[in-house]
């Protein structure tokens, strides 16, 4: 894909971009625990925030040797943080539906939320990692069959969303006569995350939107990616979340301290490789990310003004909701007020 259809692309999802863009805060149930995630959810709705979702992992991406160890369970969660909330947009970020659900039971999951936070809900899917597969038994596949194995999952929650009873035999994934007997009367969107091109052109033929991340130099690649998969398969274009990561604290090198262990997220190799160990992603993300490449990849700063000025820069990409993971360690829920009080005023007021 040419530079100038990248280029073209950003300025039509730019032409695309509502004046009111959404700001959701991603949290992180690797670092976490539950009931300390609750009480952030609960801040960011208080914030301001439009919608407040929460990874889905079965391992973090670091040893208690380096920080605090966490896996809740993101849906069990979302169902408290329903009750806690009233107005905020709730869903994982995001779910992988490559092995570890069955995705007639993913479909069954999001579909009792709605029914619980009615209109509130939202499905973010992707095809995962290995650190979380492989410990619920994997033998981790190929890039080729991910995303294989991610479009026959996909086609079977958004039929059975869309009310259908549905018959599929796939390579992968079966459904024999399933159907979804407690179904909202607003069919939850349903997002899927984006790291290459194929996973992005899948997303404009099958989901109601594309994740992915804020990288200024893969992100209009995964744009047009998308907006080819919408042309092929004929279909309206929906929502760009682009996501990035901050961590706010009284001073810069704080903000950066706190945040390390998220390092290794920003391998690339450790969504694509059989990688599974907590202990070597995290030796692979100190080694292959320095600190230098790693704050121009996150917003880590104690300035307001700073997270304000980079927000801004990966809105102009085009997305349509900005997803904010916040990675403070020390105290998350005063980043979060922080982020009410000072940044997301300021975006409003653009």
């Amino acid at each position: 894909m040419s530079v100038l259809s990248n280029v073209r692309s950003v300025l039509w999802a730019r032409r695309r971009q509502p004046d009111d863009v959404r700001y959701f805060a991603a949290l992180a149930h690797e670092r976490f625990a539950p009931d300390e995630l609750l009480q952030q959810a609960i801040e960011a709705e208080q914030a301001g925030f439009d919608g407040v979702c929460g990874s889905d992992h079965l391992a973090p991406w670091w040893t208690e040797r380096t920080a605090p160890t966490n896996s809740g369970n993101v849906w069990v969660w979302l169902g408290a943080v329903a009750n806690a909330t009233n107005r905020a947009q709730i869903g994982p970020a995001v779910t992988a539906i490559v092995h570890r659900y069955n995705p007639v039971v993913v479909a069954q999951q999001i579909a009792t939320l709605d029914l619980l936070a009615p209109g509130r809900t939202f499905l973010g899917v992707g095809s995962g990692e290995a650190m979380n597969e492989v410990p619920a038994g994997m033998d981790w596949p190929s890039a080729e069959e991910q995303l294989a194995r991610t479009e026959e999952a996909l086609t079977i929650i958004t039929r059975l969303l869309d009310g259908e009873t549905v018959d599929f035999a796939g390579q992968f994934f079966r459904a024999k006569r399933a159907v979804l007997y407690s179904r909202p009367a607003r069919r939850p969107p349903v997002y899927l995350s984006a790291f290459h091109e194929g996973a992005a052109r899948l997303a404009g033929r099958l989901a109601d939107g594309v994740w992915t991340l804020g990288d200024p130099v893969q992100a209009p690649k995964i744009i047009a990616a998308y907006r080819e998969g919408c042309d092929e398969s004929g279909r309206e274009p929906g929502e760009i979340l682009i996501q990035s990561v901050f961590s706010f604290a009284k001073s810069d090198d704080a903000a950066l301290e706190q945040a390390r262990e998220w390092k290794g997220t920003l391998v690339d190799e450790h969504y694509t490789d059989p990688i599974a160990d907590p202990g070597e992603i995290y030796r692979r993300g100190e080694d292959e990310v320095s600190d230098s490449s790693f704050t121009k990849q996150i917003i880590a700063s104690a300035d307001p003004d700073t997270h304000v000025k980079r927000i801004k820069r990966l809105q102009g990409l085009g997305a349509t909701t900005m997803v904010l993971m916040n990675v403070s360690g020390n105290n998350p829920n005063e980043a979060l007020r922080v982020y009410g009080r000072d940044v997301l005023t300021a975006l409003r007021k653009e």
